[in-house]
């Protein structure tokens, strides 16, 4: 299989967002701005599909840190599925984004 761009755009919250502040950088090839919260996240990452990243980004950083909560969007093909935490929420169609644009 082939990865495939997908555009997220989440809101991370965390007890200690300090923490996952590195992480989130590496993560995520994007912009990355703080909220009260934690952080709102604006980018894009590369996989399979949007449910297996939502996984691992998730997983990774509650490994930083347990109380990490992840509110997120992951567009692809003109379709966004949308995710709380692990659990997915539905999926909607979307115009296309593309890296840069």
């Amino acid at each position: 299989m082939t990865d495939i761009a997908f555009h997220l755009v989440a809101e991370v919250s965390s007890q200690s967002p300090d923490a996952i502040a590195n992480l989130l950088e590496e993560l995520v090839d994007g912009e990355i701005t703080s909220t009260p919260d934690g952080f709102h996240v604006d980018g894009f990452m590369r996989g399979t599909d949007a449910r297996e990243l939502n996984r691992f980004l998730l997983s990774a950083l509650r490994r930083v840190e347990r109380r990490t909560r992840l509110r997120a969007e992951w567009t692809t093909n003109g379709e966004t599925q949308r995710f709380f935490d692990y659990v997915p929420k539905g999926a909607s169609s979307a115009a296309p984004v593309q890296p840069g644009s």
